[in-house]
């Protein structure tokens, strides 16, 4: 069982809890105004399989559709079920049937709640919330709702729930799947929007990405599930193209063809945080600059495991400038090629992949690379500058711990006060400076647990220039005599 799941288990008993013996109201109450009554046109409470995520709905953050503030503006609640009527008031006793009706309707700081069942629909909001006012999209709470589009005709280019243009909408605790009419379908699109918030949320099955944003700016996407993504081969299993200020965190991914989450091609000023990505067969985490200057990328906190290629990469496929770029504190482990890459890709595209200001810090590489190559970081691209590699642990990779391409200029890339457990000598692998060797003592490898034991050679050796703060736990570093290199900052018991 991985480290979030563990945390992910914990957070859904500890909100059961809260919301069993009639407190849904409450949370109602709390969140916008109120669903009142109990019962109502409602389709009763199916569960249904919705793999983990059935009651995802339950954690949607009350505090974004207002936060208290007083420049909101009088909203209402309206009601959507299989039982319903369009020609219904929308009422709770009266709901609608489809939410597409909901979505012409809806205007700044109104809810949607939908009961469970099956809608056979593609949805596409009509109109725009306001600063403290959000439109919300969600599951009516404890229930099942599901988004199916296997009996739906949606159009090439677009989205089964589709977010065209649009400001403060909110989209949370729905399944929504079978995205396939066309090649170029994903599940959820944000699309030239802005102040958009996508969570909690379980994609299954789309031909593109599960969540695809583009050309979008204030965009959060918080604590989804995506699975069987990118079946026609394009994009990534969450996709953030073109996209000013952004934040993709708490999302789980896995059992996909294609990389798993991709900022790219002229996003800026973002951060990937907290997510877990497995069992894909490309990349885990994908920063790709393509053809535009993307910059300013925060990747933190994150586990890659398990697939087919790298844990995490960064690129520029097509020649834009890859710039500033920073990745702490994650882990990689299991997976068939490289734990971390600064790689080369594409020269068939362009002579040059300018990569510039690339920080790999505190990071864990274990057990990466399958029979016959694979290591635990790589920096291939000759054109990469400014490559700072710095206190991660390298540990049981096949191939190699750290490699750099001896063509790259010595001035381009500094590597120091690594742990390298299993130096390999083979072509290009270096040690660094100030690096320390030996086995690190995790707890328990075997069952991904990265925690330092006492007595590890990564305690106090790691380097405090430009260190995080914090560490995978989010616990201050340093926290005994120096900084500890990898993901974890060892504490006493």
């Amino acid at each position: 069982m991985s480290i979030f799941f563990h945390f992910r288990i914990v957070r859904d008993a500890v909100l059961r809890l809260f919301l069993g013996g009639g407190l849904v109201v409450a949370l109602c109450l709390a969140w916008s105004g109120g669903c009142t009554g109990g019962g109502g046109g409602g389709g009763g409470s199916d569960q249904g399989n919705a793999n983990g995520n059935q009651n995802a709905n339950e954690n949607l953050n009350a505090n974004d559709n207002g936060g208290g503030n007083d420049n909101t503006t009088p909203s209402a609640n309206y009601y959507v079920a299989p039982t319903g009527d369009d020609a219904n008031a929308g009422t709770q006793d009266q709901p609608w049937r489809t939410i597409q009706k909901a979505a012409n309707t809806l205007v700044a700081g109104d809810t949607v709640y939908i009961r469970a069942g099956t809608y056979e629909e593609r949805v596409v909001p009509q109109n725009s919330g306001a600063e403290n006012n959000y439109i919300t999209y969600a599951a009516y709470p404890g229930e099942t709702v599901t988004i199916d589009g296997a009996n739906v005709d949606v159009p090439e280019w677009a989205g089964l729930f589709e977010i065209a243009g649009r400001e403060y909408i909110r989209v949370g605790g729905l399944r929504i799947m079978n995205a396939a009419t066309n090649p170029h379908n994903p599940g959820i699109l944000s699309g030239g929007a802005s102040h958009i918030i996508i969570e909690n949320n379980y994609v299954y099955h789309t031909n593109d990405s599960g969540i695809q944003v583009w050309g979008s700016h204030d965009v959060i996407v918080d604590g989804n599930e995506v699975e069987e993504a990118c079946l026609a081969g394009w994009n990534e299993c969450i996709t953030v193209g073109e996209t000013d200020g952004f934040e993709v965190r708490n999302n789980h991914i896995y059992n996909c063809p294609k990389e798993g989450i991709c900022p790219k091609d002229g996003s800026s000023n973002g951060r990937v945080y907290r997510n877990e990505v497995d069992h894909t067969a490309r990349v885990g985490f994908y920063v790709d600059a393509q053809a535009r200057h993307t910059y300013n990328i925060e990747v933190f906190e994150n586990i890659s495991h398990d697939g087919e290629a790298d844990g995490f990469a960064v690129a520029s496929e097509v020649g834009g400038l890859l710039e500033n770029i920073r990745l702490y504190n994650n882990i990689a482990y299991n997976n068939g090629a490289v734990g971390m890459d600064v790689s080369e890709c594409c020269p068939d595209l362009t002579p040059q992949r300018p990569i510039s200001n690339v920080q790999i810090f505190n990071n864990t590489l274990y057990n990466n690379g399958r029979d016959p190559w694979g290591g635990g970081i790589v920096v291939q691209n000759p054109d990469a500058q400014g490559v700072v590699i710095r206190n991660n642990i390298c540990s049981g990779n096949l191939s190699f711990q750290i490699a750099v391409n001896a063509a790259m200029l010595v001035e381009n890339v500094t590597v120091d006060h690594n742990l390298i457990d299993g130096f390999r000598g083979g072509e290009d692998e270096i040690y660094g400076d100030d690096y320390v060797e030996g086995d690190p003592l995790f707890v328990n490898a075997g069952a991904a647990d990265f925690h330092l034991q006492a007595g590890s050679p990564a305690i106090d050796a790691a380097s405090a220039t430009n260190a995080p703060a914090t560490d995978f736990d989010e616990r201050p570093r340093p926290f005994g005599a120096g900084y500890d290199i990898g993901a974890y900052e060892y504490t006493s018991p």
